[in-house]
């Protein structure tokens, strides 16, 4: 007797199901990386203006690419040198010159030699060990290059999310086209609404951040030409761009940076010369005009506000970090704008139960309207 073979439906909900685990599966990656992922997702949108210059001189997708994360990588690098070579010039100075010939001194022994360490290691450990709060500062040691570890991870991981979406973007958008909605359907609409508004919020944080690093840079450096040696301010141009990054959080910006290098300066006016407390102040007037005042209440608002309202750009960043952590910087902004486009193009349809359009709703003139989106945001 032949085996009945299932139904058409029955076949459907069975491919539903295995639809459903491996969405599930997915979304557990998704979340389990939440951080990595929307830190790649601002990346690919903070330097894509940059790609699709590139790419239009270039005949390969891959080096536009490569070329536009090294506009990345190249900067924080230099940073990075030069914060290490500010602590270990800063660490000499605190520890002495003599500090690492100490712990030489006393790692070989009386022999000096590096016969004796390998004729009897152990004893060679013990005399290290020896020395006073060396576990504990071995303890910090490792917890700090676990620490420094995890962080290039996700930002290796970041990276190379974003260098795969510059590279194959337009597949990705080809696929979702083909298979979940043409140009002139709802799903296409919303998406493609969003991802111009991304480039907008994304980019237009990232030209801030530069342009108030830029003008920190000015601006300490400046001070330190006008100043009297007695309050200056210590490393101008490693403090200018930490303010530049401080600026990715609203509302606190370069406060972070500039209020601790104020009261640094008040202090060491106190100690030398009430007089010279005109400086610290005159610092603290310029910091606040240009570097928190300015920022905040005109480039921000103009460059990242062109789509979205300003007042819910801020609210999106500042109760993203509150509510995520330090990825809420990012993630309360996506979330904003697919929200929003959510409402333009679908929830009007959907509460009216009418048939769903690419048309946006005229209710609200917030986000971008999918007809003048880009056709095509691989190009």
């Amino acid at each position: 007797m032949a085996t009945a073979l299932p139904s058409g439906e029955t076949r459907r909900a069975g491919w539903w199901f295995v639809a459903t685990a491996l969405l599930a599966t997915v979304g557990f990656f998704v979340y389990s990386f939440v951080g990595t992922f929307v830190l790649g997702v601002f990346v690919y949108y903070g330097a894509r203006p940059i790609n699709r210059r590139l790419r239009r001189r270039l005949d390969s997708r891959g080096a536009a690419a490569g070329l536009t994360l090294l506009c990345i990588v190249v900067p924080v690098l230099a940073l990075l040198a030069y914060t290490g070579a500010v602590a270990i010039r800063e660490f000499g100075a605190v520890a002495g010159s003599d500090a690492v010939n100490q712990v030489l001194t006393r790692l070989l022994g009386d022999e000096s030699s590096l016969t004796s360490i390998l004729q009897n290691p152990q004893a060679a450990v013990d005399r290290l060990t020896a020395i006073p709060q060396f576990e504990q500062g071995v303890d910090v040691a490792v917890g700090t290059l676990g620490a420094v570890s995890n962080v290039l991870l996700h930002l290796t991981l970041a990276l190379a999310f974003a260098f795969f979406l510059y590279r194959d973007g337009h597949r990705l958008e080809a696929w979702y086209r083909a298979e979940v909605g043409g140009r002139d359907t709802a799903a296409h609409a919303w998406l493609a609404a969003t991802d111009a508004d991304l480039e907008v919020v994304y980019f237009g944080n990232v030209l801030t951040v530069l342009g108030v690093t830029v003008a920190a840079v000015l601006a300490f450096n400046g001070y330190n030409l006008l100043a009297p040696a007695a309050v200056t301010l210590p490393f101008p141009t490693l403090l200018a761009v930490l303010t530049g990054l401080a600026t990715f959080v609203p509302l606190v910006v370069g406060k972070l940076v500039y209020l601790p290098a104020t009261a640094l300066l008040v202090y060491r006016a106190v100690q030398t010369d009430t007089g010279l407390l005109v400086y610290p102040l005159g610092f603290l007037v310029v910091a606040f005009l240009f570097l928190d005042l300015l920022p905040q209440s005109v480039l921000r608002p103009y460059i990242s506000g062109q789509t979205l309202h300003e007042g819910a750009v801020l609210f999106a960043y500042v109760l993203g970090a509150v509510l995520f952590g330090w990825y809420g910087l990012f993630l309360g902004p996506l979330l904003l704008v697919l929200v929003v486009q959510f409402a333009n193009v679908v929830l009007g349809d959907l509460l009216g139960g009418n048939e769903f359009t690419a048309f946006p709703t005229g209710a609200t003139t917030l986000g971008t309207d999918p007809d003048d989106a880009p056709a095509n945001s691989g190009e």
